[in-house]
């Protein structure tokens, strides 16, 4: 694409029709009906917004970013800035008043410290659908490039089929060892311990990765699983290269369009039991615990350095500390860090300095470490895979600089045949091998507990 190229840019299609159900089955039915190989669901607060299809896209390897769309393909370096690349290919988008989804790999994190990344691997995945639609109680709006799709979506959301029937399809659940003993685990975090004790950091995230037999319905999963977390976000990717859904339990970052930026960080965990008197005295430990008390206070230090680095003097603050958030099987010490961002020229300028923020605040010091740039080499040297997405972010994003990141964590992973799930825990100079293992088993089972396979009639 060049400045002198003229572009035809056809005004999407706008409907309003009444939902008489859940916003949440209703989207998740519309996954089920495969309208697109590329389809994402995004849960924030009381809106749920699904994208089908792929009108345009802009990818971020170790190379470049790209942007691909009916006016063809561009391409920018990624050395030197690569999220900088990233958006000003996302502020030159042709297409008025867009909105995207995406995700973003855990392996951003070394190519922002200017670390070696594989050329071809994709860091960040931003998608402009064909058809979107937001869902919230008693409305849903449906924009789309087609009337056909329109009408379409109208239907499938009025309809009777619209939600999944749970009481029609028999779904058999998943065994998940997730207590098994992982030796490799333990050892790991006895050697980063030592590494703390040393001085070579503060804290780091050690993760495991936890293999799943056999096929997953990764809707039914994420609906099933839905009703039983209280999650911050909630997610589902459906891709022919990628899926996942996952309950996020924090933001990386929120920002609006005026410049106002916020991050969660929480850190910190005891278990949810479901026994209300047993949660008490659980949430007590938690709130007097020397170990994760230190956790939690060096990661809402480390965001609001991060935060400072990037807002305007004196704007930032944190209006809510270390107040105790359930997340579904497990409970987490939470804090909120806010500032404000300069002052956005134009939409071009407001792509910029979302994802500037948002590069400040990745990867979440929750899932990495502190410092975070020690905490990498050390990440990589113990866990026997990348991360991936795991750990990463999956977001929507709004032609106007608004940017909306979940954390991912507690979530299911596919690619091909292969599923599998992956928790982790911080660990600093006090944790003990045997109590951080325990603690990655009381997030797998936010997820593992409401794996189903696919259903039979």
């Amino acid at each position: 694409m060049t400045t002198d190229e003229t572009i035809t840019v056809t005004t999407p299609l706008r409907r309003t029709v009444p939902l008489g159900g859940d916003p949440v089955a209703l989207a998740a039915g519309l996954l089920r009906h495969g309208l697109s190989d590329t389809q994402l669901l995004y849960e924030r607060d009381a809106e749920v917004r699904v994208g089908v299809g792929v009108l345009a896209e802009v990818t971020l390897t170790g190379r470049a970013a790209t942007s691909r769309g009916p006016w063809g393909e561009r391409s920018l370096t990624a050395a030197g800035d690569p999220l900088g690349a990233f958006a000003r290919l996302l502020g030159e988008l042709p297409l008025p008043g867009w909105s995207g989804y995406g995700w973003a790999a855990f392996e951003l994190a070394h190519a922002l410290a200017g670390h070696d990344v594989p050329a071809d691997a994709t860091l960040v995945r931003a998608v402009v659908p064909r058809t979107e639609v937001r869902l919230c109680p008693g409305a849903a709006v449906i924009t789309s490039d087609t009337p056909h799709q329109l009408d379409l979506v109208t239907s499938l959301l009025t309809g009777p089929a619209g939600a999944p029937d749970a009481h029609k399809d028999r779904h058999e659940p998943v065994e998940v060892p997730v207590e098994a003993r992982d030796e490799h685990y333990l050892a790991a975090v006895a050697d980063c311990v030592r590494a703390i004790r040393a001085g070579e950091l503060q804290k780091v995230v050690l993760s495991r990765e936890l293999p799943v037999a056999g096929p997953v319905d990764f809707v039914a999963s994420y609906l099933v699983g839905r009703r039983h977390n209280t999650p911050s976000r909630s997610f589902v990717v459906d891709t022919p290269d990628l899926r996942a859904f996952g309950f996020s339990p924090e933001t990386v970052a929120e920002i609006d369009a005026d410049g106002t930026v916020r991050t969660r960080p929480l850190a910190g965990t005891r278990a949810r039991t479901g026994d209300a008197e047993d949660d008490l005295r659980l949430r007590g430990d938690l709130t007097t615990d020397a170990k994760e008390v230190y956790e939690h206070a060096v990661s809402v230090k480390l965001a609001h350095e991060e935060l400072t680095r990037i807002c305007r003097p004196d704007t930032v603050a944190v209006p809510e500390f270390m107040d105790v958030k359930d997340r579904g099987s497990v409970q987490h010490l939470g804090s909120t860090v806010t500032g404000r961002l300069p002052e956005a020229r134009d939409s071009g300028d407001a792509q910029t300095r979302a994802w500037r923020a948002f590069g400040a605040l990745f990867p979440a010091v929750t899932a990495s470490g502190v410092p975070k740039r020690a905490a990498y080499p050390v990440i990589r040297d113990h866990e026997p895979t990348p991360r991936g997405l795991y750990s990463g972010a999956v977001f929507s994003v709004d032609s106007d600089g608004a940017l909306d990141a979940a954390l991912v964590l507690r979530t299911a992973f596919g690619v091909g045949d292969r599923v599998w799930l992956r928790a982790g825990a911080g660990i600093v100079s006090q944790s003990r091998p045997e109590r951080e293992f325990t603690e990655t088993c009381e997030k797998l089972n936010s997820v593992a507990r409401y794996l189903v396979r696919p259903a039979t009639r």
